[in-house]
């Protein structure tokens, strides 16, 4: 009998894939993924098994706005259709990239993208308390609009108003077995897409879509490195390594820490909410369930971060 070859899980933000905020448009999406794609079959190539997480909240933005401007001739589009969407869309665009990649490589592997639904709990506090800015900025009179039909919209911080919708807790990856055979077989899955499509369980325990809510990628992305019982769960964002006292004179990038260490920084508020915090704490959740290592990096440096020469690692 041959041994499991490692399994590693890659988060990537929906955010890497829109480099240059000026150049939304979807010709430069393609070139990101490429770039991007072409790094993580760097990992590939080295012998892993993968399976590839991605964020999706600008492009969940730009269909929002779409339906917006599409409402007064067609119905708009609930927000778990549009996470199923994006799923679709950015999952094809990996999917290829990587085939094409290993194609040029010689590689005989390849990639699947699934659409993936994550319970969660109906009764979740976060759906009376909804926090997690959507969609863009808009004037008084346009948000009032959107509270008429029922939205929680926010004013923020004098830049204007925005939708706030509740961010869940991930309980179950509903695809979860499917995803692990797949990897087991040899495929690289792209799955849990934007934190996976959030589902309830109604009182007859059918699935539904869940009340206009978005699950964090980061926790999605830790519960299927647990489920998937991975070797290494790598979060690709925008830095090449965690720093503390970030953007102050006495900043330090951080080469290593382990989770304890992680813990007291993330108490002293080190990692800020809607950025590096949420990264933290799901690597922190992925260790204390098991979890062998982590790495925190940006694209470029995947490789170089799994031959111990850059990025930040965190072990139990």
């Amino acid at each position: 009998m041959t041994s499991r070859p490692p399994t590693a899980l890659i988060a990537i933000g929906g955010n890497s894939l829109i480099t240059d905020s000026r150049h939304p448009e979807v010709e430069h999406q393609w070139e990101a993924v490429r770039e991007t794609c072409k790094h993580i079959a760097d990992l590939i190539q080295a012998g892993w098994n993968t399976i590839i997480t991605h964020g999706n909240g600008p492009q969940v933005g730009f269909i929002l706005r779409r339906t917006e401007l599409a409402m007064h001739e067609v119905h708009p589009v609930p927000l778990d259709l549009i996470g199923a969407d994006t799923q679709g869309s950015i999952g094809y665009m990996v999917a290829q990239s990587l085939d094409n990649e290993f194609r040029r490589r010689g590689l005989y592997r390849r990639a699947v993208a699934m659409v993936t639904q994550v319970v969660v709990d109906k009764d979740d506090p976060a759906f009376m308390n909804p926090t997690k800015p959507i969609g863009g900025f808009m004037t008084r009179e346009e948000a009032q609009k959107f509270e008429a039909m029922g939205w929680t919209v926010v004013e923020d911080a004098g830049r204007g108003y925005r939708r706030v919708i509740a961010s869940p807790k991930p309980l179950e990856i509903v695809e979860v077995n499917a995803i692990r055979t797949m990897v087991d077989a040899g495929w690289i899955v792209i799955a849990v897409g934007g934190g996976g499509i959030p589902v309830i369980r109604d009182e007859n325990g059918d699935l539904r879509g869940a009340p206009p809510s978005v699950i964090d990628k980061d926790h999605a992305s830790a519960l299927m490195a647990i489920a998937a019982q991975v070797d290494l769960f790598l979060i690709s964002t925008g830095v090449e390594k965690v720093a503390i006292n970030f953007n102050k004179p006495d900043q330090r990038w951080l080469d290593r820490m382990t989770a304890a260490e992680a813990r007291r920084y993330l108490a002293e508020g080190h990692f800020a909410a809607g950025s590096m915090k949420p990264k933290i704490e799901a690597i922190l959740t992925y260790l204390e369930h098991g979890g062998k290592r982590a790495i925190i990096t940006n694209p470029p440096n995947i490789a170089r971060a799994l031959n111990g020469e850059t990025g930040t690692h965190i072990y139990p």
